[in-house]
């Protein structure tokens, strides 16, 4: 079965860390730009951070400088986001999404208003940051 699984959320206070993986099943992962993305509650998904098919370059939004960091395992068919100083505004859904298009520029795989066509979508795991 061809599919995005993503793992790793949970509670956590703030202050805290968590890695999040995004491990691709059916497919070769090393073929594929991943991005990861977050959905708030009552707030629109926005992209996080997206890492190039060989992890050479990667982008990150202005939320994600200095707390985040992606990369990737292509031999464990696995991409990881680092979250540090876990903020409760990062409180969220985290999904992970996979396009092959090698043209397609990670700025523009992160800006979710793009509208590009992603080939596969993870069904994301629940971060919540709480005291």
């Amino acid at each position: 079965q061809v599919q995005l699984v993503v793992s790793g959320g949970g509670l956590v206070q703030p202050g805290g860390s968590l890695r999040l993986s995004c491990a691709a099943s059916g497919f070769r992962v090393r073929s594929y730009a991943i991005g990861w993305f977050r959905q708030a509650p009552g707030k629109e998904r926005e992209g996080v951070s997206c890492i190039s098919n060989s992890g050479r370059n990667t982008f990150y939004a202005d939320s994600a400088k200095g707390r985040f960091t992606v990369s990737r395992d292509n031999a464990k068919n696995t991409v990881y986001l680092q979250i540090d100083s876990l903020k409760p505004e990062d409180t969220a859904v985290y999904y992970c999404a996979a396009v092959k298009n090698p043209f397609t520029l990670l700025q523009t795989m992160c800006n979710i208003s793009q509208r590009i066509d992603y080939d596969y979508w993870g069904r994301g795991t629940q971060v919540t940051v709480s005291s």
